[in-house]
């Protein structure tokens, strides 16, 4: 391309810049060339052993050069074991963009493109070093239910940090899961600490209510544009039942989770169907806004474990509590612990949906939970809150607790203005 469109535009000037210009382009060309992974055997043909076998000699050949690896796109999956190491340096890419409703086969219920497909069931299907890349891949397990409860299979994590060395920087985008039980397993551990993780327009609906978890990741993880819901591969297999969805609700599991992390950066996240939303505890901090989370029971849990940093800032965001438990153990959001939670534009309403059971009253109980015995600080601004059953949008069950709403309003679209001051309740204004 830069061969074809920038050497006309020099065509009066000297020859000699001409030639300059023809051998960049040819420079800069085969500089950003990809490796197809099908140069190393790994065809839609093999079985899923020689595949994995040919796979992972790929990717030891690209890491010692900090190589790209093509996932070549086929009419037919590249059916593949798990237990695949992604080792330093490498990047993984397909050719796809954001999938969220996958690329049908014209004639078959399954994904075409840069698509592995995988019915290991006792390994995690990839593990990630230090300066990785996946990006433009679907991952389809077949042989997963989508009727019926009982035959969920559990399956191992498909992409997991490394669990026996410290993976810093590594980039995860533009991915689609189809019947997957765990997507992200990024659980690390002290001794193994990650850091600089990036989720970008992932999508998917993991049965065991879990898409992206993680522990230990220090220095500003960034989990952006991700939507979790069992509609996903509706143009595939089909979308999941009611049945299967409340199976995975009560699981009691939240779709994101976050512990031991500096200053996350959580933007625009949805999820459909699943007990939780967000689970911000007690190790954690940072910023989460743009977000929907829909037919939850909780939508958000932030916990603290103590008052100079276990702060979460909150904002533009909207959650629709109104399944999975009895409506009494409903609760939008909730804080415990100790720290401090800024609220800024989160309105909270329940409802009914037929993609799954939701409680006959078709409210939650209140707006915000606050429990605990240690004192706390909230401050909600701007509030919308709806279709709640208790007297009040909030439950204080912490008499230390010190919590300001202004500019809210109520079920009954009144103004809501309060303080509450440790055990006291006073009216701010009318």
């Amino acid at each position: 391309m830069i061969n074809q469109v920038l050497i006309p535009k020099v065509v009066m000037k000297s020859k000699l810049k001409i030639l300059y210009i023809f051998i960049l382009a040819i420079n800069l060309s085969n500089a950003s060339e990809l490796t197809s992974i099908q140069e190393f055997d790994v065809k839609p043909g093999n079985s899923p052993e020689l595949n994995k076998i040919n796979l992972q000699k790929a990717i030891n050949w690209a890491s010692e050069r900090g190589a790209a690896l093509l996932v070549e796109a086929s009419e037919e999956p590249y059916h593949i074991d798990g237990g695949i190491i992604l080792k330093k340096n490498v990047s993984l890419i397909g050719v796809h963009g954001p999938t969220p409703r996958g690329t049908r086969h014209p004639s078959k219920k399954q994904p075409v493109g840069s698509v592995f497909k995988i019915t290991d069931k006792e390994n995690a299907f990839i593990t990630v070093e230090s300066s990785t890349q996946i990006k433009g891949i679907q991952f389809w397990y077949p042989e997963q239910t989508i009727k019926d409860p009982s035959a969920i299979i559990p399956y191992k994590a498909t992409i997991q940090v490394s669990k026996t060395s410290k993976a810093q920087g590594v980039y995860l985008s533009c991915l689609t899961f189809y019947g997957e039980y765990l997507a992200f397993d990024f659980n690390a551990s002290r001794e193994y600490a990650c850091e600089l993780m990036t989720f970008e327009h992932c999508y998917g609906y993991p049965l065991s209510g879990e898409f992206i978890r993680m522990d230990y990741c220090y220095d500003v993880p960034r989990i952006l544009h991700c939507h979790v819901n069992p509609a996903i591969q509706r143009f595939i297999g089909g979308q999941l039942s009611s049945d299967v969805v409340d199976a995975v609700v009560s699981k009691k599991t939240f779709a994101y989770s976050i512990n031991h992390a500096d200053n996350a950066q959580l933007i625009d996240l949805f999820t459909f169907g699943t007990h939780g939303g967000i689970l911000l505890d007690g190790e954690s901090y940072g910023q989460l806004t743009n977000f929907n989370f829909d037919c939850v029971a909780i939508g958000i849990l932030k916990r603290g474990n103590n008052t100079k940093n276990r702060n979460w800032q909150i904002a533009q965001g909207s959650i629709i509590s109104n399944t999975g438990e009895e409506f009494e153990n409903l609760h939008p959001i909730i804080i415990e612990g100790e720290g401090h939670t800024s609220l800024s534009n989160v309105e909270a309403f329940s409802g009914g949906n037929g993609a799954l059971t939701t409680v006959p009253e078709e409210m939650s109980w209140d707006y915000l939970l606050v429990r605990g015995d240690k004192k706390l600080t909230v401050s909600v601004w701007g509030a919308r809150m709806r279709n709640y059953a208790s007297d009040s949008p909030i439950s204080l069950e912490n008499n230390k607790a010190i919590i300001q709403f202004a500019g809210c309003f109520d079920k009954d679209e009144n103004l809501y203005n309060w303080i509450f001051n440790q055990s006291e309740k006073s009216k701010m204004n009318d």
